[in-house]
């Protein structure tokens, strides 16, 4: 039961984390684009959205190495 709720958590985190990295802007721009990211991010180094994007991108990736590494103890 309890794997399963980690299992189910994993997918989740692993979706999001593969969303924010496609939300971040790389040398080309990314999607953030979208979001008013890019307009601002040209006239000043980094804006807050890119910082509050990069701040949940670190969250979500160490969520999902926790995960990975209970996921990987419980199996055992």
């Amino acid at each position: 039961m309890l794997t399963g709720a980690i299992v189910v958590v994993h997918v989740i985190v692993s979706l999001v984390l593969i969303l924010f990295i496609l939300l971040k802007s790389g040398r080309g721009g990314g999607l953030s684009d979208m979001f008013g990211g890019g307009a601002m991010s040209t006239m000043s180094g980094s804006t807050v959205v890119e910082k509050n994007l990069d701040r949940l991108t670190v969250i979500t990736g160490v969520i999902f190495a926790v995960t990975t590494v209970v996921l990987s103890l419980r199996l055992v």
